[in-house]
């Protein structure tokens, strides 16, 4: 019988029985003809290979670094820097970049401390207390100017827009207004002297926008013969001519001069170099940080509490406690005084140095009261922003006077928050919460946002104080109609291991002040008379009606 061989193996045979002549014209034919004559000319990219190249650079920056470069330094990034940005490649190039980024605008590259970077963000969080609507405040049109230009020199606020007295220049009369700011800088770098920015809330629902128009903030606009300037009523103009302007405005000045600052090349100029970047005043550095951590004896107590600035931004407040009858004394002009020095360094989980920052914290106590000051203790904090992710924190302290040291080491777990999900921060159960004057918002130890919120490192509590609970909730789907969210907040207190309920109650999340879907921040101060010594959970309950989303989060405290 003849066996039938397949048809693929006889064509490989064939191939196997060629010449070595006739398989180098096969290659030639192919266009390969050896390693020594390959083509090494670069074509050009195709549109669709071009496409699959964005994309995959797309999915490169998704995550922290797309939202560092859109959301963290969106306003304040340069166009070459935000190129140069996206052309990089692996993560280590990103955070040098990133780093690189800080550094070239430190005013104090000496220090260990980036003073440029720490105000950015602080600024970011008091964009998102103060100006959010339906959106985050740091997406709006005034807390985009307050990121890069910081707090204006003086501001005319119109919160309920109404009766309005026009400034000459805008034509005068008496209308009606929407409500409206006007920012005035007495200076900004590479835009000139005596800026007004004007922004207005047409829409009545607390966005305000930004205007080159001043008419845009008139009510009474588009209502026939309501509203008139001085102009038309004296009939020397009338207010349809305000349509007929070619200067991008509304105005009823008629052929009145306009001040210089009023010219529509002027303001079309100053408007567009209010949109740019601020400029970078420092180059290029390199800074390495080095450090002798030891062990030994000084006892200190530390504590982390994370509060949202952006979703790629979280400010992380580290407490340190200490007992100041742990800490040595010294006097000098009837005074006596402990110092201690701090020395943090925030690292990732390789250990890859992250931040780093260094504070002298002096206990000054007159002699004749030290017996009685040394049963307190001192405490100390400091605010860092972190991208989400895990970090390591050591924090070493040395007695200056008495020589102990301590190295305090504790991970940082910094939260991922989600857009579409409702969260919260930590919740923070402090023994001060107050509000600072208008000049101290987002500086100094323990303030977040408006608000001084000192945490309680132990917490516990004596029955004479009031417990303070500070909480930010996050992301509550927004009223199609009124853009505010729609939830409850309920509070419940019982005792630890038998979960007997002490006391309870709830409130409406839109009654609480400046609550916006986007954030709210909850304060509040609970007395603590009416409990007996011992242990106890506070719990809180938070539902957001809109998204049918719940959130559970609890504190555990002690009254003695």
């Amino acid at each position: 019988m003849t066996a039938r061989i397949p048809l693929v193996f006889c064509s490989l045979l064939s191939l196997l029985l060629l010449p070595p002549t006739s398989l180098a014209a096969e290659k030639e034919k192919k266009g390969d003809t050896g390693s020594g004559q390959r083509e090494t000319i670069a074509k050009p990219l195709s549109a669709k290979e071009q496409r699959k190249r964005d994309e995959r650079l797309r999915k490169e920056l998704e995550g922290p670094y797309r939202k560092w470069l859109n959301e963290d330094v969106t306003y304040i990034i340069t166009d070459e820097e935000r190129a140069a940005f996206k052309r990089l490649s692996t993560d280590d190039e990103r955070e040098q970049f990133i780093e690189q980024f800080w550094l070239r605008r430190d005013p104090s590259p000496d220090s260990s401390e980036n003073e440029y970077k720490e105000e950015h963000y602080r600024r970011i969080a008091y964009t998102n207390e103060r100006f959010a609507s339906g959106i985050p405040g740091w997406k709006t049109d005034r807390g985009r100017m307050y990121i890069m230009y910081g707090p204006a020199d003086e501001v005319e606020s119109h919160p309920s827009g109404g009766s309005y007295e026009r400034p000459f220049e805008e034509g005068g009369g008496t209308t009606s207004t929407y409500p409206f700011e006007i920012w005035r800088y007495r200076y900004i770098d590479d835009v000139g002297t005596d800026v007004l920015i004007e922004f207005v809330d047409p829409t009545m629902t607390g966005e305000y926008r930004m205007t080159m128009d001043p008419s845009e903030k008139d009510a009474l606009l588009y209502v026939p013969n309501a509203g008139l300037t001085m102009m038309e009523q004296m009939g020397l103009s009338r207010k349809a001519d305000r349509f007929n302007r070619t200067d991008g405005t509304h105005l009823g000045t008629g052929d009145s001069p306009l001040p210089s600052r009023m010219n529509q090349f002027e303001r079309l100029e100053r408007f567009a170099k209010l949109q740019k970047p601020p400029s970078i005043k420092f180059k290029d550095l390199e800074a390495a940080v080095s450090s002798k951590i030891t062990y030994n004896l000084l006892p200190m107590k530390v504590r982390a509490d994370y509060v949202r600035v952006t979703n790629s931004s979280i400010l992380t407040n580290v407490t340190a406690l200490f007992d100041k009858k742990d800490l040595q004394f010294q006097e000098k002009d009837g005074v006596q005084t402990a110092i201690v020095n701090i020395y943090g360094r925030v690292t990732s989980m390789s250990r890859r140095v992250i931040n780093v920052f260094e504070d002298v914290v002096t206990v000054p106590v007159p002699t004749e009261l030290l017996q009685e000051a040394i049963k307190g203790q001192s405490i100390y904090g400091k605010s860092i922003p972190l991208p989400p992710g895990m970090y390591r924190l050591n924090i070493v302290a040395k007695d200056v006077v008495g020589g102990n040291m301590n190295n305090y080491e504790i991970a940082l777990k910094v939260p991922h928050y989600d857009e579409e999900t409702l969260s919260s921060s930590s919740l923070i159960l402090a023994d001060v919460i107050e509000k600072v004057p208008t000049r101290s918002i987002g500086t100094g130890q323990f303030v977040i946002g408006t608000s001084k919120v000192r945490p309680r490192v132990d917490d516990s509590f004596r029955q004479a104080e009031k417990m303070g609970v500070y909480i930010q909730l996050y992301n509550f789907k927004p009223d199609e109609k009124t853009q505010k969210p729609n939830g409850v907040i309920e509070y419940e207190v019982v005792k630890d291991g038998t979960n007997e309920k002490i006391f309870e109650f709830s409130e409406e999340v839109s009654a609480i002040d400046g609550a916006s879907a986007t954030q709210v921040t909850v304060e509040k101060l609970l007395p603590l008379q009416t409990l007996v010594p011992g242990k106890y959970i506070l719990k809180m309950k938070v539902v957001d009606r809109n998204r049918d989303a719940t959130l559970t989060t609890a504190a555990n405290f002690r009254v003695s």
